[in-house]
């Protein structure tokens, strides 16, 4: 929960929140978890610092490094999630991700739904 999801539908929802770089999401597959969501744009950090690192070094490593990952450990993530500040934390609810089907994409859309424990 970065807090992105509240600039959703503004200039600013680009430039927000934080995101995960190319050691966080392999630390976090390494602790055993495969399924993780964001309210931020995307995966991995904002565009802007892309940007910024790779103007500055030129290393195209740097370019999606959170999300090609997933080519050296399978994770999925989840990405534009919203209302992730009425949920329990940091437990008692599961997530169901019920997709929605294309054909010839990389990635799908899915509607992300919490089920809240009694």
């Amino acid at each position: 929960m970065t807090g992105a999801y509240k600039f959703w539908g503004k200039a600013e929802y680009f430039d927000a929140g934080c995101g995960m770089s190319r050691e966080s999401t392999l630390w976090m597959v390494e602790q055993g978890i495969r399924v993780a969501g964001i309210d931020a744009w995307g995966w991995d950090r904002p565009f802007w610092a892309i940007k910024e690192a790779f103007a500055r070094t030129g290393d195209r490593k740097i370019l999606w490094e959170a999300h090609l990952a997933g080519i050296e450990r399978e994770y999925c993530h989840l990405e534009k999630l919203a209302n992730l500040d009425k949920l329990p934390r940091p437990f008692g609810f599961k997530v169901a991700c019920f997709p929605v089907k294309l054909t010839g994409g990389s990635a799908r859309w899915c509607r992300a739904v919490a089920i809240i424990e009694d």
